[in-house]
């Protein structure tokens, strides 16, 4: 049989050329490589949602404020952070749980502290009275606690800016705030845009 018949039905096999080989290799590895990429950064935002969502919940907590009861010094709607500790003292505002809700106040007194306000709003820690510049407007307010007033150990004694309107530790449904129970320290307000800055 000549070799033309022992071909003959029998497809002849067309082997690829180095360069082909070549153009495919590479295609393969840039495939490779867009994988590896898209892999990296999929695991580089993971992280970093991770750790941001970490930040927030354990350091720097963002808070929405609801009310008006810190009027002329926050504003219902606005955003802030505050840093996540119990360390905070007279006049600082902090962030703290009541009833499954988080409110926010100022802290007036701190704990084994006398607290006395007189029917003008003025109000005296120690028998000195306060400097509050933040208050516009001072009121007595919704007040049913006994006066003079101890504050009890591991507590704060905290009041609302607008002191007409907010209910706080003058009235015995809200008292004073346990140390546990205290968010942090507000810092700064990051909403609105136009009003971004610090909080006194």
């Amino acid at each position: 049989m000549s070799d033309e018949k022992k071909t003959r039905g029998v497809s002849k096999i067309q082997f690829p050329s180095i360069e082909m080989l070549e153009k495919e290799i590479s295609r393969i590895r840039q495939r490779q490589r867009r994988g590896t990429t898209a892999r990296s950064t999929a695991y580089s935002l993971l992280i970093v949602a991770a750790a941001a969502v970490i930040l927030v919940i354990l350091v720097v907590p963002v808070l929405s404020i609801k009310g008006v009861s810190m009027e002329q010094t926050l504003y219902d709607g606005d955003i802030v952070i505050a840093l996540n500790n119990h360390k905070y003292k007279t006049g600082d505002v902090i962030g703290f749980y009541y009833n499954n809700e988080v409110l926010i106040k100022r802290v007036i007194a701190t704990e084994t502290d006398w607290v006395d306000i007189d029917k003008d709003g003025n109000v005296y820690v120690n028998n000195v009275r306060l400097d509050e510049p933040y208050v516009t407007e001072k009121a007595f307010g919704d007040c049913n606690i006994r006066l003079p007033y101890q504050v009890p150990e591991g507590t704060c004694f905290v009041l609302g800016d607008h002191r007409a309107t907010s209910i706080d530790s003058r009235n015995k449904s809200v008292g004073c705030i346990s140390n546990g129970a205290v968010i942090g320290r507000l810092l700064l307000r990051i909403w609105p845009l136009d009003s971004i800055g610090g909080i006194h």
